[in-house]
């Protein structure tokens, strides 16, 4: 058991390095992967502005929600690597050597988390440079930045499922625009209950709409929102229960699609 897990380490550990080792021959996507997040926060925070149904502050409201926002989106980087990756036939020449089979995408995914939780830090710096707070205790803080990184694992594996399932980098992005409705129709800018009664039931069980919740929560940025919703009160339970549920449908299907491309 041990020496299986040792082997499985080692290989991923180096398939992790090797997605490290492109970050230093291509700093500008890093670069953009990062900017993108900010721009976001920016327009709508000072550009537009004025979140429906937000009482104070808005930006106490919009920069939780630009967080979980920002771990849904930016999959495309890891899907176009995923596709070229099997395109070239790099994988095959990998299922060549005598390799842990899972090490390919468990590296990928590692070194996503990685990027993920710098573009995280970078984003935080910007909230509060613009005059976000947080109002809680650091063990508070540390929850929520764990509820956001848990939200990105789990749509990390969805986008890794879904690029093996498009095959080829050109498709990615018609792939990549499925994730958006995930991200508009949440509570991320405005509040469920300044939506249309269907509408506003809909945002509130979205998995992002419940990380973003949990967080807000967290950081004690509620912004004057309340709601006697079900998925409202028990937002950081399902902050944890979305994100497993998607990783255990998920995680199970990249491996086994891999296994079956990889032949």
């Amino acid at each position: 058991m041990s020496t299986t897990f040792t082997w499985a380490f080692t290989d991923s550990w180096t398939m992790t390095r090797r997605e490290l080792a492109h970050w230093a021959r291509q700093p500008v996507q890093i670069v953009v992967g990062l900017a993108f997040p900010v721009m976001l926060l920016l327009m709508f925070g000072f550009l537009i502005g004025g979140g429906a149904g937000v009482e104070g502050d808005y930006r106490e409201y919009l920069v939780p929600g630009m967080f979980a926002l920002t771990m849904a989106f930016g999959l495309d980087a890891t899907m176009v690597a995923v596709t070229q990756d099997l395109e070239k036939g790099v994988i095959d020449r990998f299922r060549s050597m005598p390799m842990f089979d899972g090490a390919v995408l468990v590296g990928r995914a590692a070194a996503d988390m990685l990027q993920s939780a710098l573009s995280l830090a970078v984003l935080i710096g910007v909230g509060l440079a613009v005059g976000w707070r947080w109002h809680g205790s650091f063990a508070a803080f540390l929850g929520a930045v764990g509820l956001l990184l848990l939200f990105r694992f789990a749509m990390l594996w969805l986008g890794i499922h879904l690029a093996m399932v498009a095959g080829k980098p050109e498709l990615v992005m018609a792939v990549q625009i499925l994730v958006w409705p995930i991200g508009f129709l949440s509570n991320a800018f405005a509040t469920p209950e300044s939506m249309p009664g269907w509408l506003g039931a809909t945002v509130e069980w979205n998995p992002m709409s419940a990380t973003a919740t949990a967080v807000r929560d967290l950081f004690g940025n509620e912004g004057g929102v309340t709601s006697a919703s079900w998925a409202y009160e028990h937002a950081q339970l399902l902050a944890v229960l979305w994100p497993l549920l998607l990783i255990g449908v998920f995680f199970p299907l990249a491996v086994r699609r891999f296994t079956r491309l990889s032949r």
